[in-house]
């Protein structure tokens, strides 16, 4: 890894103190490092993911008695790819020593863009590190690039499902297919639906207009439950189609915590504070000398289930009754409220 130390006025601070009693001047050097936070657009489950890292980093600057210059490098894509890649021009035109990209869309653009400039690159939030083709393994990724994942485990959401409703028998499958996020835990999904002999459809949308026509058009077919997984697009719309997913009757089931807090039903996976923070820390890591190539990408517990009592009021389920049928199949229940940011 080519841990570039920054040099001249960009890379280092000098600060200097009279001795006045000598008549001389002592300079301290202090170690500043460009960190680029690139996100792939502004909702809440991603917003999460960069407070947490921001914080951690402010806490480790002074632990490792460095400067870890985000804020005059920090960018959201807005979801657009014209965007993104002029965010990561930008980037490579400040010669940044690490750049911290989240979630899947924007960690492609920056691996592209930095292919040959030996910038590091830190992804958080990637579902299928090694399906996107952005690591060699899970355990020894390769390259220039490493990070944390957000791994779903797809069969556990399904089970809340069936928890909840044993007599489902029409599921629908809300996503984007712009987003490599989804394609892995869908695919899950249908052959966890096909072997149960469960009739599923699915329903995709590229923005939130779109995915609030396709919330619509499955209301109208009348399915039993949705499930989403940790799918930016739809993430971006929740706070436009809980409500009346709720009063349809339809409980939506999503692959993060952060979706219930928006005002799902149910957010069942990693907890994104945690992997923000653990984020930071490889961060931290690598600018301290660690080798990229070499560090494990890291994965979180997937034993959460996240419910929105108000979202549960408004489906009319019993949250007594909800917490006996999610027992068997997660290790903790936790009951939010609708918040647009938290």
């Amino acid at each position: 890894m080519k841990n570039r130390i920054l040099k001249g006025t960009a890379a280092a601070v000098l600060a200097m103190s009279v001795v006045a009693s000598m008549g001389t001047c002592v300079f301290a050097e202090e170690t500043q490092y460009k960190v680029g936070i690139v996100k792939f657009m502004d909702h809440a489950s991603l917003n999460q993911i960069e407070e947490n890292i921001e914080a951690q980093l402010d806490k480790l600057a002074k632990e490792n008695g460095v400067t870890y210059n985000y804020a005059d490098y920090t960018y959201d894509g807005e979801g657009d790819g014209s965007v993104l890649n002029q965010i990561a021009s930008s980037l490579v035109a400040d010669e940044v020593d690490v750049i911290v990209a989240i979630a899947t869309p924007a960690v492609q653009v920056m691996q592209a863009a930095t292919e040959d400039t030996g910038i590091p690159i830190i992804f958080s939030a990637v579902t299928d590190p090694v399906g996107a083709g952005l690591a060699a393994s899970m355990e020894e990724p390769g390259g220039n690039i490493t990070g944390t994942s957000d791994a779903l485990n797809t069969g556990s959401v399904m089970n809340l499902i069936f928890a909840l409703k044993p007599d489902a028998d029409y599921i629908g499958l809300l996503y984007s297919k712009s987003e490599d996020a989804s394609t892995q835990p869908i695919a899950e999904a249908k052959a966890f639906l096909d072997e149960k002999g469960i009739k599923y459809i699915e329903k995709t949308g590229t923005n939130p207009d779109e995915v609030s026509s396709a919330a619509d058009a499955l209301i109208a077919e009348g399915v039993d439950a949705v499930f989403t997984p940790t799918d930016n697009t739809v993430m971006n719309a929740e706070l436009a189609i809980y409500e009346k997913l709720a009063e349809a009757g339809i409980p939506h089931f999503c692959g993060a915590d952060s979706f219930a807090r928006n005002g799902a039903f149910c957010g069942f996976g990693v907890n994104y504070a945690i992997l923000g923070t653990a984020t930071a820390d490889m961060t931290a890591e690598l600018l301290g000398g660690a080798d990229p190539a070499k560090m494990p990408v890291q994965t979180f517990e997937n034993g959460i289930a996240t419910v929105n009592t108000q979202t549960a009021e408004l489906l009319g389920v019993d949250m007594a009754a909800v917490s006996e049928a999610f027992a068997p199949y997660c290790s903790e229940i936790v009951e939010t409220t609708t918040a647009e940011n938290f």
